[in-house]
């Protein structure tokens, strides 16, 4: 979906396609059919932007094989989609039974990751349609906080400045500018804005024409960030906001009470990590998930509320205890794009946990999916819309 900004430039919207987790360049194209072309024509629209999510088998059969680029690109085209942004955090095995720690590897240490990037890089500018000039490529923040060294961060920072060496050849052969934004995220290397900032601006940091941050809002409410400070911390860093995700994290105010307790033991499951942070009093504790924040040996007190990263859908209020931090997305894309300039032109709907929601909330059939998926985004529109930007054909 696009949007024309009061100043005149074009923010796109898309929703993220890791909620239909392929691994194969065969299962990318049919998800095409299957899941994005219903909420397409669910909201009405001859065109829908999606953030494709392509697993290194893909990526790799895409870079290989021109014929291949081609059949995607006239897919897409055929189905009435476009993209601009591409997510690049998961590697692998996003639909497996227990993803857990695994989706952090491999990291920004290693060639894989770099090699993969690069892959996608080469990929979304042929993808990219033929009025958009510059795509997004979302990744993770380095590494997982542990085991991380001084020299995992000079290999990390080296990997990403070789990458954006590779980005600028690739912008002057084809013409189109691909950009890579860190997803900072609880529990990782990059968890915050503030450490992001730092990071970005350090020795040895790619440029920042090259490299900048994904702004993740479910990450940002996870870890108590005020999106105001958030972004005047970026902004005075000289860090730029290359994408945001609009997501929402889930919130329990008294989770001291035990039938608070009970309400977000119902979101506990075994597939992703829920980072679960505590403010008592503007001190955040932190556990690396749900079930253990709740039953662990050392579980969190509750002296303050909590948050979960759970990225619950959108448009859903959970209920009473539970609340979601949709006030705080709003508060976020406000800034990023209610000013008399966007701070950032793509933004994606990213919440990949449909199928391991509570069973009352899960949906049952691919289009009970899509519903769910076009009431996120029609929410998303209107917000959009009532920031004073004008939705385009």
């Amino acid at each position: 979906m696009r949007f024309r900004h009061p100043d005149g430039s074009t923010v796109h919207l898309a929703y993220c396609t890791n909620v239909h987790p392929a691994e194969t360049l065969d299962g990318v194209l049919a998800q095409l059919a299957e899941h994005c072309a219903p909420v397409r024509r669910r909201l009405g629209r001859d065109r829908l932007g999606i953030g494709l999510w392509l697993a290194r088998d893909a990526a790799r059969a895409l870079v290989a094989e021109p014929a291949a680029r081609r059949a995607l690109r006239a897919a897409l085209d055929g189905h009435g989609l476009e993209v601009v942004t591409l997510n690049g955090f998961p590697y692998r095995g996003f639909g497996g039974e227990r993803v857990k720690y695994a989706v952090y590897t491999p990291d920004w240490t290693s060639r894989e990751r770099l090699d993969h990037t690069a892959d996608l890089a080469r990929v979304l500018a042929e993808l990219l349609p033929d009025d958009e000039p510059e795509g997004t490529i979302s990744t993770l923040p380095l590494a997982w906080r542990e085991p991380y060294s001084p020299a995992d961060q000079d290999r990390a920072l080296a990997h990403l400045t070789e990458l954006a060496d590779r980005l600028d050849d690739l912008a002057e052969s084809t013409g189109r500018s691909i950009r890579i934004a860190l997803e900072p995220e609880p529990g990782c290397v990059v968890e915050t804005t503030e450490q992001a900032a730092r990071v970005l601006t350090s020795p040895g940091a790619p440029p920042a024409h090259r490299v900048g941050v994904c702004l993740d809002t479910c990450h940002l409410a996870t870890a108590f960030e005020d999106p105001d400070r958030a972004l005047d911390g970026l902004a005075a860093a000289g860090v730029p906001v290359v994408k945001s995700q609009l997501s929402a994290a889930l919130h329990a105010e008294h989770p001291d009470r035990p039938e608070v307790r009970a309400a977000l033991a119902e979101f506990a499951e075994p597939r992703f990590l829920h980072q679960t942070r505590e403010n008592a009093g503007g001190i955040v504790e932190a556990h690396d998930d749900l079930d253990t924040a709740l039953f662990g040996p050392e579980p969190l007190p509750g002296r303050g509320p909590w948050r979960v990263h759970l990225h619950v859908p959108l448009h859903h209020r959970p209920a009473p205890p539970l609340t979601s931090t949709l006030p705080h997305l709003t508060r976020a894309l406000t800034r990023l794009v209610g000013g008399p300039a966007p701070l950032t032109r793509h933004l994606e709907v990213e919440t990949y946990t449909w199928q391991v929601l509570p069973p009352a909330l899960r949906p049952t059939t691919p289009d009970a999916l899509a519903d769910g998926i076009a009431a996120e985004l029609a929410l998303a529109r209107d917000l959009l819309t009532g920031l004073g930007l004008k939705e385009l054909p």
